[in-house]
């Protein structure tokens, strides 16, 4: 299925190329990345003159990717999960680090302010709810300096009092989560196991997982249609509670202490 699947983004992709070489560089030409794997759609892309600028891992286990094709002067944006591509879509020029005309950059800096101009326009169009960008500089800058803030753990400081810093806080405070995903969420010197990578897996493949890594179900109970598992690992001295609805794990938290985590 897989070679099937490749051949046909390769035809797909090479047809393009020959037929409206402008054109292959644009996202619409290329859905036939769509549903493939997403190692086959990056090479591709490569043969396509495109080059990956940055990648971000987000909630849910999805990974946008931005690749910037030169001749073609334009960018996109590979939304992947689980090593397969999603959607390919166009992406704005400043996703890819190129800015059309060196004035919006400056108006978006100075509105931004200068203690993060070396990561000017840190954040990409995926980050938006939208997954475009504000067309007005103002509230573009200050989506900028609440998305910093947020990714970097900053107090919330909304002296402009404006709904663009409050929505790029929260997108920075999720990007901040996502990134720091592989972490207990401890310090120290003592290893811990890792479970924050389970959330949204199916509750009995991910129970298996648990156990793997040395955690023992000590008590569980349900309110409604929601159940509740406490998993102790003795080694680690992890206390886990797992929310499970709808046969997945919706929640994984180390809550510290349970009187049956001894």
């Amino acid at each position: 299925m897989k070679t099937r699947i490749a051949t046909a983004v390769a035809l797909a992709a090479s047809t393009a190329l020959v037929a409206t070489p402008v054109l292959a560089q644009k996202a619409s030409a290329l859905v036939g990345l769509n549903g493939a794997p997403a190692a086959n759609a990056e090479n591709e892309l490569i043969s396509l003159g495109f080059k990956n600028i940055s990648s971000h891992r987000g909630s849910g286990g999805f990974v946008n990717s931005y690749w910037w094709n030169e001749r073609g002067d334009n960018c996109v944006v590979v939304e992947s999960r689980d090593g397969q591509v999603m959607t390919v879509n166009d992406a704005s020029d400043q996703d890819c680090g190129h800015h059309k005309g060196g004035d919006a950059g400056a108006a978006v800096a100075a509105v931004a302010g200068a203690a993060i101009l070396g990561a000017l326009l840190s954040h990409k169009s995926h980050h938006h709810e939208d997954k475009q960008h504000y067309n007005n500089v103002e509230d573009e800058g200050h989506y900028e300096r609440g998305y910093n803030d947020g990714l970097h753990n900053a107090p919330y400081h909304n002296y402009d009092r404006s709904n663009a810093y409050s929505d790029g806080y929260q997108s920075g405070v999720s990007q901040r989560n996502a990134n720091l995903s592989y972490h207990s969420g401890r310090g120290g010197y003592h290893a811990t196991a890792q479970f924050s990578d389970l959330q949204g897996a199916r509750a009995a493949g991910g129970m298996d997982t648990l156990e793997r890594r040395g955690f023992r179900q000590v008590d569980n109970f349900t309110s409604g249609n929601t159940r509740y598992s406490i998993q102790w690992n003795r080694d680690t001295r992890q206390c886990v509670q797992v929310t499970i609805a709808d046969g997945h794990f919706y929640d994984l938290r180390d809550i510290g202490r349970h009187p049956q985590c001894r």
